[in-house]
């Protein structure tokens, strides 16, 4: 939100006040408490009729330090995201007093500093490694009242507009953090434009948007830059960023009310950045190797019934297609009766015999869901009458037409309402449901209340995380940690403790197929380990060319499903060819498993996303700071997909020599190459030095990889161990070791037997 004409003016009707000075810094058990006037004090008198900030700084946990700013403590204080990782005490706080009576105050967490420098203009500084990450200067910390007429735009789309006339001005806390000569700024959630955020409005609000636009359904109010740290603003509500906008050597961001409170996560390097950040946060679960497999689904608006479904199924055998789980869209429910949780009876007459046949098939089942209640639905009255739904300020039910006719919205604040809502899951998994599509919970309404009292414009980002835990507890209790996993759209900050997310409602043609890829690489930086999309686009049906282009990236992501809006996406739908790309691609993917299982469970433990951006892999190679049209699956596999009709791709490697993994040839990388590629080829190569393990299996993701393992040793210097681990639980430890010469050695722990093979450095073929 944008509240300065220029360097030096408002606009009209905004009235800021800025912390000038570090007036008095006292020292508490958590930390730092600094006083600083909205003026620089010259005498005693110059303490009456003025507006203070407070500027508090602690320590949650080693590296981080948090900075909260307050107006009026005595303001309604509204509660944050839920920090699993936060323990106070972390930080040592000094401070300082000088000869002339001059106080200044440093916070030490780890190898991180804030440091206060008392007195005027106002200089807030963290530090780490001996160097000025960011700092907060003149005119960075503010308090701002808006005019009833003041001329600012004052909310994203689908928030009312905040200072629309009425009795009281409206009021916000910012901060200000400078940006240094060439530092790159990467997050804020799953956002469809540039991947780089420098020079973009970013307003973190949840909206039912499509991947074409600049709203975004996963809001994540975290960045991090290229300077070796980020910044996580601890507000579930409509955070607005200014990144590098409005003053240009500046990250701006402000949240409404008297307070604001962010943290400064030190790295240095951006995995260790994301590893600090979802320690805090919350780490993704582990998500079960089946679901890594290829989903298939009945896709939106299809006519479908079992027999339909059984024929899909059938001819996906037939073609030699592995199928792991079967979708079930939003009609396997009865029109107008979202959500009732009732198999519509006139296509599915029997639905736990079906699902007992899809299990003898040896396939997963997922159906689709959302917190709605429409006024068909049986479970209705049942919610209303039970005061279940979220209510109008009258105490009448909120309702309204867009999507489900008389809709209501389960108020998952009311733990009641949440049992009742976890009730009808648990009888769908009695009847053999596996898992769960978990969509909408964008579309939150603000004139509304809540059973906890919770703030409306608090809950519009917050209410899918109470959305999603409610469905996900349900799998966990029922499947056990490790094999519960949903399929996601919206989320907030600690959303990604709930996997799998996908992308949203793409078109179906190639720009739609890049600006999906932009906001995966984008949601990975902002914490995510999991992430997948809609094969071939959602909106629309793509050509052949663009269905066979979008499996091969599909099927080299974290998760893979084949899914759209008012058609099919069989591959035999578009041609022959189709299916072959499938089947290749499919394949391809089931015998690296024992390699990305390793990725997601990577995941788990650190943060790292299993779709890596090259910024996460590459951090001190200044050629991948704005890099978007690729990506890393894992530590050592770099994928370019296509995105152009003739196959042409241009694409970076980084230094060292490359092997192209389905041909073996090696590439010299530190540059750009461009190559043309039929449709059962990409740009797919190994990193130099890559142990990969390769399964003995391809016809489903969840096999013991120990058993027939293979160990693809690629050309490069120096000793690699690595850990494979199969899906029971079972793992065993890899030592690769090169002689004097040429030959390798294999030390490993694996009960079972495993084949080495060393792939050569053959003569590089001719750059094309």
């Amino acid at each position: 939100m944008k509240f300065t004409d220029g360097f030096w003016q408002l606009r009209p009707g905004v009235t800021a006040l800025y912390a000038r000075e570090a007036y008095d810094i006292e020292s508490t058990p958590n930390g730092l408490v600094v006083t600083a006037p909205t003026a620089v004090i010259r005498s005693r008198g110059d303490t009456l009729n003025r507006a203070v900030l407070t500027v508090e700084l602690s320590s949650p946990l080693d590296g981080v330090i948090g900075v909260r700013v307050t107006h009026h403590a005595g303001a309604h204080r509204h509660p944050g995201f839920e920090l699993p990782g936060a323990e106070a005490g972390h930080g040592i706080p000094r401070v300082t007093t000088a000869a002339d009576g001059g106080l200044s105050a440093e916070l030490t967490s780890g190898s991180l500093t804030a440091r206060v420098t008392g007195g005027s203009p106002w200089n807030l500084t963290f530090e780490a490694d001996g160097r000025v990450l960011t700092r907060s200067g003149d005119k960075s910390v503010g308090y701002i009242s808006l005019s009833d007429t003041a001329s600012v735009d004052r909310g994203p789309a689908g928030n009312a507009r905040a200072g629309t006339p009425g009795p009281s001005a409206t009021v916000f806390t910012h901060e200000q953090l400078s940006l240094g000569v060439g530092e790159l700024v990467y997050g804020l959630g799953e956002r469809f434009g540039p991947l780089v955020k420098n020079g973009q409005v970013v307003d973190i609000w949840n909206a039912d948007g499509g991947t074409s636009s600049e709203q975004a359904y996963k809001n994540i109010p975290f960045y991090l830059t290229n300077r070796g740290y980020g910044v996580f603003v601890n507000d579930t509500g409509h955070v607005s960023y200014e990144v590098g906008s409005e003053t240009v050597e500046r990250v701006q961001f402000s949240v409404p009310g008297e307070s604001l409170e962010y943290f400064v996560i030190h790295g240095p390097t951006p995995k260790q950045i994301l590893e600090r950040y979802t320690a805090l946060t919350g780490r993704p679960a582990h998500v079960p190797a089946w679901s890594c497999g290829l989903w298939l689904s009945t896709s939106f608006t299809t006519d479908y019934d079992e027999q339909t479904v059984t024929g899909f199924i059938d001819a996906m055998a037939e073609r030699d297609l592995p199928l792991s789980v079967f979708h079930f869209d939003c009609f396997w429910m009865r029109e107008f009766a979202w959500c009732d949780f009732e198999w519509d009876a006139r296509v599915f007459p029997d639905p736990e015999g079906m699902l007992s046949r899809l299990h003898d098939r040896d396939l997963r089942v997922c159906v689709w869901i959302n917190p709605y209640i429409g006024q068909r639905s049986k479970l209705f009255a049942e919610g209303r009458d039970l005061g279940y739904f979220v209510k109008r300020p009258d105490g009448s039910v909120w309702q309204w037409d867009l999507w489900q006719a008389g809709m209501a919205l389960v108020d998952f604040t009311n733990p009641a309402a949440t049992a009742w809502y976890q009730s009808k899951l648990r009888a769908l998994l009695d009847q053999g449901v596996d898992c769960f599509k978990t969509d909408f919970g964008e579309r939150i309404p603000l004139e509304v209340d809540y059973f906890d009292g919770s703030s409306p414009d608090r809950m519009h980002n917050l209410y899918t995380q109470l959305y999603n835990a409610a469905v996900f507890e349900v799998l966990r209790d029922a499947r056990g940690e490790g094999d519960a996993v949903l399929f996601a759209r919206s989320a907030t900050a600690g959303g990604q403790q709930l996997p799998v997310h996908w992308g949203g409602d793409s078109t179906s043609t190639y720009e739609s197929m890049a600006e999906t890829l932009r906001g995966g690489l984008s949601l990975a930086l902002s914490g995510f380990g999991f992430w997948s999309h809609d094969i071939g686009g959602f909106e629309g049906t793509p050509d052949a060319g663009v269905f066979k282009r979008w499996t091969a990236f599909g099927l080299l992501s974290s998760h893979s499903r084949f899914h759209g809006s008012d058609s099919y996406r069989v591959p035999w739908a578009f041609d022959e060819e189709a299916v072959e790309v499938t089947r290749f691609f499919t394949k391809l993917k089931l015998s690296l498993m024992p390699y990305l299982y390793a990725a997601g469970l990577e995941a788990s433990a650190s943060g790292t996303p299993v779709l890596r951006p090259l910024q996460l892999e590459f951090p001190d190679d200044p050629a991948t700071a704005h890099l978007d049209r690729q990506y890393m699956l894992g530590a050592d596999v770099l994928v370019a997909p296509v995105f152009t009709a003739d196959g042409t791709v241009e694409f970076y490697l980084p230094e060292g020599v490359w092997t192209n993994l389905l041909t073996g040839h090696p590439v010299t990388g530190g540059r750009w190459l461009r190559e043309q590629h039929g449709f059962l080829s990409l740009p797919l190569y190994v990193r130099p030095g890559a142990v990969l393990p390769r399964g003995a299996r391809d016809d489903r993701p969840d096999y013991d990889y120990l058993d027939g393992l293979t160990l693809e040793v690629y050309p490069g210097a120096g000793d690699r161990t690595i850990t494979v681990t199969e899906p029971s639980g079972r793992s065993a430890e890899f030592t690769v070791s090169h002689d004097a010469g040429s030959d390798i050695h294999v030390t490993s722990t694996s009960p079972a037997g495993f084949e080495v093979r060393q792939v050569s450095a053959a003569t590089e073929p001719p750059v094309r």
